[in-house]
Order: C-alpha cells, then structure tokens, then sequence
C-alpha cells in the first residue's frame, strides 16, 4: 500500500520491516549494532527482522552474531562460504527477507539505526526505494572521490536521476526486491539493481557518524573492484571506448600508408626510418593486446553469468 497525491501516508505500523546487515570482520561492533536496531524498531512498535549475513569474517564476528540469532528473537544469520563482497552478501540477505519493505544498512554504527524510522517515513509517502542521503559523510577522502566516480556512472548506466543521492543506507519496497532477487546476475550491484527496478526513488536526509572502534573495511581495492564490476557486467563502454580509440588509430594508419605509397611513387622513399616502423608496429600490437584483453573480460563475465547458478553460497542458518 502506498500513498498518492493527496492521500494520507499509511501507518507506519501496519508493515513488517526486514533489517539487512552484511557484517565483515565487526566482531566489536556488530553486537551493538544489532541491540540498537532491535531497540528502536520495539519501542516504535515495528514489526520487524534482522537478517545478519556474515561475509567471511576472519575474526569473531560469525560467533557474535550467531549467539544474537540464538537468543534475540526475529534475529536470523546467515554465514557464507567465503567473503563474496558486499553486495553478494546484501543479496543473501534480501532472498532470506520476508517484510513488506526491506532496509540495507552497514554493521559498523556509521548507518544510526534510528536514522531507519526517516527513511520507512520517506516510503510511505510512495517511494518503492528511498536512499539515505548523508547529512556530512565521516570517510576517507578516497572513499569520497569513489563515492564521485560511482555516481558518475550510476547516472550514466543505470539512469540515476538528476539531483538523487545514492548510499548503501536504504530502503526497498517488496516489489523493488522481487525484482533484483528474480534478477539472474553473477555480479550482483544492488545500488544500480534498485535504480533499474524502480519508479519513484527518493531521497531523506541521515546522519552519518563516526565509527566507535577501528577503520572502514572498505578500502581503495574493494572500490576499484566495484567501479570494475559496474563497468564490465552492466555497460558496454569500455567496448564502445575502445572500438572509438581502434577506429581513430585505423584512420590515422589508413593515411600514413597513403602518404608513405604516394611518397614511394613519386621516389621519395628512404631506406632508413626502422624506428618509425618499430614505434609504429608496437603502437598497434599494444592495442590490439589491449583490444583482445577487454574482450576477453567481457566473455569472461558472460561465461560466469550463463553458467553460475549461485554467485554466492551459504552453509549456516541460525536459527536452522
């Protein structure tokens, strides 16, 4: 149920919420994350879940959340095979969830859970997708130009809207996640995914706080990873950037052979000039090396989306 122009919002409290948090090496913080979602949603009367998905910690972080699923009710983990990245381990968690609307947010306390009721009082009003829009984000300068670049191309491949701010803190109507969980993809982007299937995304203003205890684990490599993952599984412009720079060098070649034959018949021609030769046969080799490697990226991906069943794997429930 949803409102319309003119229609009064629904009661918040008529809906049942499903809480994903992916949780990678939080064996310090992840506990309180979850008292503190578990608190807020009780005493606003919401029915609720949280689904804790663990995505290969290193430390103590499964132990942790298992021993909450074990003793806090409507509290389900999920522990996967390996560390898949984050939005394998956010898609385990919206197959698992069974709530009209589904939120998505971090295991560190960066995402206030509070800050979750702003965003359930955004969809009521008819978004199917809200995102939180960080009031004054506590990151890294690179994870802030990262965040800049994969705007950039939310906006070019998936059609982000002018003005709408994307985040992980977000939530996402039932029929918004039937969508991405029916969606066949070895290299699950769930930001990108919502942006697809969705009509009316929106945005509400969150805080964003600091991070009690250690450092983010997302680091420069797992955003290179994404920006990658975004630009060989759901765009071709790589592709098309490189048959453009191919067809220019094609050119260019076309009339260095037309004005090196028009030299040879006029009897212009030099025997020396090898490391023009030399220059020019390596300029063309490299691209075609180039040329060959991203079309063996793409048939890579393809290969993975047609043959994998499950781009992810889970061996834990608790509860079983």
């Amino acid at each position: 149920m949803t409102s319309r122009p003119g229609e009064q919002s629904p009661d918040r409290r008529q809906f049942r919420y499903s809480v994903v948090i992916p949780v990678y090496n939080s064996e310090q913080l992840v506990g309180t994350t979850v008292d503190r979602v578990v608190e807020v949603f009780t005493e606003h009367g919401l029915d609720h879940e949280v689904i804790l998905v663990n995505d290969g910690s290193t430390d103590g972080s499964w132990d942790v959340i298992a021993e909450k699923a074990r003793t806090v009710p409507g509290v389900v983990a999920l522990d996967m095979l390996k560390n898949y990245g984050q939005h394998h381990a956010n898609l385990a968690g919206l197959r698992e969830a069974a709530g009209d609307y589904v939120i998505t947010m971090d295991d560190d306390l960066q995402n206030p859970p509070d800050q979750a009721l702003l965003l359930i009082d955004a969809a009521m009003t008819g978004r199917d997708v809200v995102f939180g829009d960080f009031q004054q984000k506590q990151a890294a300068g690179y994870r802030r130009l990262g965040s800049k670049l994969i705007g950039a191309m939310n906006r070019r491949i998936f059609g982000q809207p002018p003005g709408l701010v994307v985040s992980n803190y977000r939530i996402l109507r039932r029929d918004v996640v039937d969508r991405i969980c029916a969606s066949r993809t070895a290299h699950p982007y769930i930001t990108g995914q919502a942006l697809l299937y969705s009509r009316r995304p929106g945005n509400v203003q969150v805080r964003h706080d600091p991070r009690p205890v250690g450092k983010s684990n997302y680091s420069l490599v797992r955003i290179l990873r994404l920006v990658l993952t975004i630009l060989f599984s759901y765009s071709s412009y790589p592709l098309r950037f490189a048959a453009l720079v191919g067809a220019v060098i094609s050119v260019v070649s076309f009339l260095l052979g037309f004005v090196y034959l028009v030299m040879g018949l006029l009897g212009k021609t030099q025997v020396q000039g090898w490391t023009t030769t030399v220059v020019l046969l390596s300029i063309f080799n490299g691209f075609t090396i180039a040329l060959l490697s991203m079309l063996g990226e793409y048939v890579v991906r393809t290969l993975n989306a047609v043959s994998a069943q499950d781009s992810y794997h889970v061996t834990s429930r608790v509860p079983e």
